[in-house]
């Protein structure tokens, strides 16, 4: 990310998932802090999506003349409806009593799923796009028993220092979220975090990562990642991965991508996301020692 600007990959995620709630264009989804989250202008580009949307659906003639940009927004909308909705799947299964959200961006789990009432979140992310993101959720209720904010930049701060300032413990189960940065680190950067979070994970943690892999949108997804200066670094197959993880400790429970998963979930879904096939999640859980 540019220096002293928050992280913009974090905003057009929450941009998508602020469409998708205010579109409901999937039954299934709801994030009502998605809106109040994003910096203003963003907010202004929803709100005129939605208008279009609503002007375009008025007639056949315009809802086939969507402009093209729209349609580039939209893709990324339906793909993170289905992200959202694994991760919030993975994390109501069984509530963590810490959950510890790894470059946390524009995340509003904390403030919307009642689930996570018993649960201590740790948000750990920039210091900039923390600062921006703390003031407009000042006016949002707590969904979570408590929210610990941990300004980290991966680069150059000690993480696990960092959690420990903010009162982690190390021999409490954790459930570690990293959704949609590993791609933009170096692998040395993320063998640096995996260290720590290794040391900080007790049998039965549970780690959850967005990645990328191979797929045809990649490239074009490089592209403009790159343009709001967030390259990426990183890229894994399902293998690479699953050894990544245990060499650390892990073990793959599930690593699926994006339209397997939607698959799962409805089939409007399913055809909305053949092309992300690069977009892939895996959820892992730490090993007993032997």
């Amino acid at each position: 990310m540019r220096e002293g600007q928050e992280s913009q990959t974090a905003v057009m995620v929450c941009t998508a998932r602020a469409l998708a709630d205010r579109l409901r264009i999937f039954p299934g989804f709801s994030d009502p802090t998605a809106l109040a989250l994003l910096p203003a202008e963003a907010r202004q580009q929803v709100e005129r999506i939605a208008a279009r949307s609503a002007e375009g659906a008025a007639t056949e003639e315009n809802a086939a003349a969507a402009p093209e940009p729209d349609l580039f927004i939209m893709g990324r909308t339906v793909m993170m409806i289905v992200r959202t909705l694994y991760i919030d799947a993975v994390l109501r299964s069984r509530p963590p009593a810490q959950l510890v959200t790894l470059g946390a961006g524009l995340d509003g789990r904390a403030w919307r799923m009642p689930e996570l009432r018993e649960s201590i979140v740790f948000e750990v992310d920039h210091p900039e796009s923390q600062r921006k993101k703390r003031e407009r959720a000042a006016a949002l209720p707590k969904s979570s028993r408590e929210i610990r904010f941990v300004p980290v930049d991966f680069s150059r701060d000690d993480l696990g220092m960092a959690l420990d300032g903010a009162g982690h413990d190390p021999t409490m189960a954790t459930t570690w979220l990293w959704e949609g940065v590993v791609m933009y680190l170096t692998r040395e950067e993320i063998d640096a975090t995996m260290a720590v979070v290794q040391r900080r994970s007790p049998p039965e943690s549970r780690l959850v990562i967005a990645y990328v892999s191979s797929g045809p949108l990649l490239a074009t997804v490089s592209q403009v990642v790159r343009q709001v200066g967030e390259p990426v670094h990183s890229v894994f197959t399902a293998d690479e991965m699953a050894t990544l993880l245990a060499q650390f400790g892990f073990a793959v429970v599930d690593d699926r991508t994006v339209p397997e998963i939607a698959a799962t979930l409805a089939p409007p879904l399913a055809a909305g996301t053949q092309m992300v096939r690069h977009a892939r999640m895996v959820t892992a859980v730490r090993r007993a020692e032997l």
